[in-house]
């Protein structure tokens, strides 16, 4: 009898184990790959209001935006706080991050090397000077120091208009780093993403800051997602993406970090 009762009590045991397994968590909803892989993606976050850390998470317009693609792709994902030149090469291999979100701009160089999404944001880059400073335009900057972050396209379009290996062009792993040179006298200006610096000028009114836009000589650039060559998320997010932008949920994310409705004329034409 107690033999039996035993065989009676491990078969109760095996099966309360399954039941409960079956109650564990189940995040498929915020984006399940069907396999259940969570896509693991790049970023670089010193790009406020785009992508910044507060505290230990990552916050920003990119986040939000993700948080909506993946959930209209029906994908798992996550943001990794990886810095620029990290992002770049670890996308480029495709093993542990599958992508990358960083603001990044679609160049003709970078598709060489990385598959886009369809454009998701169209912006253009900006001076930043000091109050009082005698430029007025991007080719003032010629024989200026200038601050930019290394391999972006504030350090493409600034060595065009000053030189390759001109020593005056300073470059710095992080804007945010370029900004302190201005800061601290090193350098007469900085040239990053519009939104990187009307988000410090606006943070630091005390540093009597001046944003000077140049459309003649800095035109629109579009943000993509980063792929490796030969990805298939880009077959799986393209749709999501133009689907936000479509319902609304795109105007609603842009508002909440700029303040303003988008003008998604440009940006329609570019996908």
């Amino acid at each position: 009898m107690k033999g039996t009762n035993k065989w009676i009590m491990s078969a109760l045991i095996a099966i309360l184990v399954l039941a409960l397994a079956g109650c564990g968590s189940d995040n498929s909803s915020s984006g399940s790959g069907g396999d259940g892989e969570v896509i693991k993606f790049a970023s670089d976050a010193t790009y406020a209001p785009m992508e910044y850390m507060d505290k230990d998470t990552i916050k920003g317009f990119d986040i939000d935006f993700i948080a909506a693609v993946a959930e209209e792709a029906g994908i798992k994902y996550e943001v990794v706080n990886t810095g620029w030149d990290t992002m770049l090469e670890s996308v480029k291999q495709g093993t542990e991050y599958k992508a990358g979100l960083s603001s990044v701009s679609i160049t003709d160089d970078r598709k060489q090397t990385y598959d886009f999404s369809v454009p998701y944001f169209e912006s253009t880059n900006m001076i930043m000077v000091k109050e009082g400073s005698d430029i007025k335009s991007a080719l003032d900057l010629k024989d200026k120091k200038v601050a930019v972050q290394t391999a972006t396209t504030a350090d493409e379009l600034m060595s065009g208009i000053m030189g390759v290996g001109n020593t005056d062009l300073k470059r710095f792993d992080s804007n945010a780093v370029a900004m302190m040179e201005l800061d601290n006298g090193g350098a007469d200006a900085v040239v990053a993403d519009i939104a990187i610096v009307r988000e410090y000028i606006k943070n630091n009114p005390k540093m009597k800051l001046v944003g000077i836009t140049d459309k003649e000589n800095f035109g629109s650039e579009y943000y993509g997602i980063l792929y490796p060559k030969g990805s298939d998320l880009k077959a799986k997010l393209d749709p999501a993406i133009k689907k936000i932008i479509e319902n609304g949920k795109y105007e609603e994310i842009y508002k909440k970090w700029f303040g303003e409705a988008p003008d998604l004329t440009n940006l329609k034409n570019a996908q």
